[in-house]
C-alpha cells in the first residue's frame, strides 16, 4: 500500500488504541484527510483529554459500538486494531463485498523507510528476544528501533527512520493476522495454546482454534521470498507450513553463552537473537558483551530482590499454564507458587503435575479459575494442606512468607490472565514488586 492510496478512501477505524492512534497522527501529519468513522467504547470526549489532537480534526466521525456487517459495508478499507476480533465469518463477507482489512502494522511495513526489518512473534520470548537483538545491534553500533508488542506503536517513530537503520517489531498472533507482506527476517521462538477464549477484557480478540493461532503466527513468515531468512525454533520443524516457506530457513536451539537469564526457555532466546546477530554480521565479541550486560524485561521471571535469604521472581507476563511450567522448571531450590487469576479457557492438567513434582506450597488467587484449577491438582492428589487461596497480592505474599525457610523461592507465576484482583497483568506485576521490596 502506498499512502496515496488511502486518499479518498472510506476509512473505517475499528478500535483507538495506541497503534490505530498513532497511525491517526501520522495520517493527519501527511495531511490525508479521507473520511474516517472510529468505533470505539470509549467517548469522543473522554479520548480528547488524552488526545486532545482528535478536537482538531474535523473529518474524523465517532460512533460508541461494535460495527455490524451492514454498517461494515460502507467502507472501502477497514483498520482493524489488534484487540478487535473478527470471526471468520465477518471476515468472509468482507472479502466478499471487496472490503479490504488491513492493521496499522501492515501499513507501517508498506510504508516504513527501511526494508532492514526483523520481525519476532512466538508465544512466549518474543519480547525477551526482541530485546536481545536491539541490545546486540546496539552494541554493534547499530542505528536500531524497537516497535510493535513491546508497547511502543512504530508510527511513534517512523519519521526518525532512515533507510541504513534498523528496526525490530515484536508481534503478537492478533498483529500478524491480517498481513499480506513479511519482514525481511523472521523469528519464530516457540508456540503452545494461547489466546483461544476471549479472556481479557482489554483485549477480546482471540483465535477460534490452534491452527487459527498458529495460522497467524506464520503470516510472520508466509509472504518472504527467496532472498529473505526465517528463523525458527527445531522445536515447530514439523508444523503445517514450514517446509512450503520459499524464505531461507535456519532452525535454533540452545545457547550457552553466559548471561544473567534463567531457565532454558532463555537459552533458546538467546540462540535466535545470535542467529539474527550473526546474519548482519555483527563481530562474536560484541554479542558476547550484549548478552552478558542483559538484564531481561520486566515481569518476565524477573528477579526483585533477596531477603532473609529468600529470593523473590515476578513472572507475571507468564499467563498461560505452559509459561508458568517453563518457570517452575527454571529453579531447583524449594519453590513456593503464587497462581491463578482469571481463566482463558486453558487446560491446567499438565501444569497441576508439575506443581505437585516441583513446589513446597502453593497460593492460589480467588477468580474464575480457581475451580478449575482445585480440580486439576485434586486429579493428580495434591496435598490440599500445602495450599492457601488468597484474595490480594498483599495476602498473598504473607502466606508466601509464613511457609517460607532459608535458599527458597518465592515465585509469582500465575498461569492465568490478570483482571478481576488486578487491572492486568502489569498492574499484577507492579504490586507484587512493590510489596516485595517493603519485606
Amino acid at each position: 500500500m502506498k499512502l496515496t492510496d488511502l486518499i479518498k478512501e472510506n476509512i473505517a477505524l475499528i478500535g483507538l488504541g495506541s497503534e490505530n492512534y498513532a497511525l491517526l497522527k501520522f495520517l493527519a501529519t501527511k495531511k490525508i484527510n479521507s473520511p474516517i468513522t472510529i468505533f470505539s467504547f470509549h467517548s469522543r470526549k473522554s479520548m480528547e483529554i488524552t488526545h486532545p489532537e482528535l478536537k482538531q480534526w474535523s473529518h474524523i466521525t465517532w460512533k460508541i459500538s461494535t460495527p455490524t456487517i451492514q454498517q461494515l459495508k460502507k467502507f472501502t478499507i477497514i483498520i482493524r486494531s489488534p484487540g478487535a476480533f473478527f470471526s471468520p465469518t465477518l471476515r468472509k463477507q468482507l472479502k466478499q463485498q471487496h472490503i479490504r482489512v488491513i492493521s496499522p502494522m501492515q501499513i507501517f511495513l508498506d510504508l516504513c523507510p527501511t526494508k532492514n526489518i526483523i520481525g519476532v512473534t512466538g508465544t512466549k520470548g518474543k519480547g525477551t528476544t526482541s530485546s536481545l537483538i536491539h541490545s546486540i545491534l546496539k552494541q554493534g553500533k547499530k542505528k536500531v528501533w524497537l516497535g510493535g508488542n513491546i508497547g511502543v506503536a512504530p508510527f511513534e517513530f517512523i519519521f526518525k527512520i532512515k533507510k541504513s537503520n534498523w528496526v525490530i517489531l515484536e508481534l503478537s498472533s492478533f498483529q500478524l493476522e491480517d498481513m499480506s507482506s513479511s519482514p525481511m527476517i523472521g523469528v519464530i521462538t516457540n508456540l503452545s495454546p494461547e489466546h483461544l477464549t476471549p479472556a481479557d477484557k482489554q483485549n477480546p480478540n482471540y483465535h477460534v482454534s490452534l491452527s487459527s493461532y498458529w495460522q497467524a503466527k506464520l503470516n510472520l513468515l508466509r509472504f518472504q521470498d527467496k532472498n529473505d531468512i526465517a528463523i525458527i525454533n527445531t522445536t515447530l520443524k514439523q508444523r503445517p507450513g514450514i517446509s512450503s516457506l520459499r524464505s531461507k530457513k535456519i532452525f535454533f536451539t540452545t545457547s550457552s553463552l553466559p548471561s544473567n537469564l534463567v531457565g532454558e526457555h532463555n537459552k533458546e532466546n538467546i540462540a535466535a537473537a545470535v542467529t539474527v546477530a550473526k546474519i548482519i554480521k555483527i563481530p562474536e565479541r560484541q554479542i558476547v558483551t550484549a548478552i552478558k550486560n542483559f538484564k531481561g524485561l520486566p515481569y518476565r521471571l524477573e528477579k526483585v530482590t533477596s531477603k532473609h535469604s529468600i529470593t523473590y521472581y515476578n513472572d507475571s507476563f507468564a499467563t498461560t499454564p505452559s509459561a508458568t511450567i517453563t518457570a517452575l522448571k527454571s529453579f531447583h531450590q524449594p519453590i513456593i507458587l503464587i497462581a491463578g487469576g482469571a481463566d482463558k479457557g486453558s487446560d491446567f492438567s499438565k501444569l497441576a503435575k508439575e506443581i505437585k513434582n516441583r513446589t513446597k506450597y502453593l497460593i492460589l488467587f480467588k477468580g474464575t479459575a480457581l475451580s478449575k484449577l482445585q480440580s486439576a491438582l485434586k486429579k493428580v492428589a495434591y496435598n490440599s494442606k500445602k495450599m492457601k487461596i488468597a484474595k490480594s497480592m498483599s495476602e498473598a505474599i504473607t502466606y508466601a512468607k509464613t511457609v517460607a525457610a532459608k535458599n527458597d523461592i518465592i515465585l509469582m507465576s500465575p498461569a492465568c490472565a490478570s483482571f478481576g484482583l488486578f487491572k492486568n497483568y502489569k498492574d499484577r506485576g507492579e504490586q507484587f514488586t512493590k510489596l516485595t521490596k517493603k519485606i
